[in-house]
């Protein structure tokens, strides 16, 4: 990318949740982008009505390394100035207007989650499983589905690889784990009881933990080790957004996977090979 982008998504992610008075600066930057990106701490302050206090406590809840990167995210916002945006599927849509929306909000979910990804968490996460004996991932329903893609994926690149629907199977196989192991736990909420007590029971036996679960802070995001985040899509009244949410989490574990091979291409490309040919094989 020329450039960093995503501040305003983040914006609109946490806004509701935030403290009275970083919700008031939040507010203030979501209704003209345009001007903070030339303001300083103070001036922003000042015009939002607040603190400069509360403009750095903004920025560590959206977890940013200081006001500098949230402009500079601002700034890579107003300079693509795209007007897409996620809407949900009506009653009694055509067959082509519904391919076209899908499509639509399946490019703006992947979209967001690039930038909601940082590239030293992403690097983080590939170097700990490549250093990890074995992978441990873990999700609920939809979130299942992206952890045994994930578990396909890594057994084809010759990894020792664990992913059990069963919460109880899966909290047994974690008891037996080693330190040296790691922990992947999947859940877009990041509030999904099943797996915040799989990432205790991870940190418990000191295994190094790596979350998947949308922008924002969530029990699962501040228990693992290494969070990685996908767009907050909206919710949807017909569970589209389960849809795009799932697609976001899919893209997350194809750019950690695709990320492992790149790194470490001479260890894995044999072992490709191999799954590969035993496949073909079969036919």
């Amino acid at each position: 990318m020329a450039y960093i982008s995503g501040g305003l998504a983040m914006l609109r992610s946490v806004v509701s949740d935030l403290p009275t008075s970083e919700q008031k600066i939040a507010n203030y930057i979501l209704s003209t982008p345009e001007t903070v990106v030339t303001m300083t701490v103070k001036q922003l302050a000042e015009q939002s009505k607040t603190s400069s206090a509360a403009v750095i406590r903004l920025c560590k809840s959206l977890d940013l390394k200081g006001f500098q990167e949230l402009k500079m995210r601002i700034a890579g916002d107003v300079q693509k100035q795209s007007t897409s945006e996620y809407r949900d599927i009506n009653e009694g849509e055509s067959v082509h207007h519904i391919i076209g929306q899908m499509t639509q909000n399946g490019i703006e979910i992947i979209k967001e989650t690039e930038e909601m990804l940082r590239l030293e968490d992403v690097e983080e996460a590939v170097a700990t499983i490549h250093e990890a004996g074995s992978i441990h991932l873990f999700g609920i329903g939809a979130s299942g589905l992206v952890a045994a893609d994930g578990q396909q994926k890594f057994l084809r690149a010759g990894r020792y690889v664990f992913c059990l629907q069963d919460p109880h199977m899966a909290y047994t196989t974690l008891s037996n784990a080693k330190e040296k192991d790691v922990a992947i736990a999947v859940s877009f909420s990041g509030e999904t009881n099943e797996v915040i007590q799989f990432l205790r029971l991870a940190k418990k036996n000191g295994m190094k933990t790596i979350s998947i679960t949308k922008y924002g802070s969530s029990t699962i995001s501040q228990l693992a080790d290494i969070p990685l985040y996908t767009s907050a899509t909206q919710e949807a009244m017909i569970r589209s957004a389960a849809t795009s949410s799932r697609l976001a989490q899919l893209h997350v574990v194809d750019i950690l996977f695709m990320s492992y091979v790149s790194n470490y291409y001479e260890e894995v490309v044999e072992y490709l090979d191999r799954s590969r040919a035993a496949i073909d094989e079969q036919k």
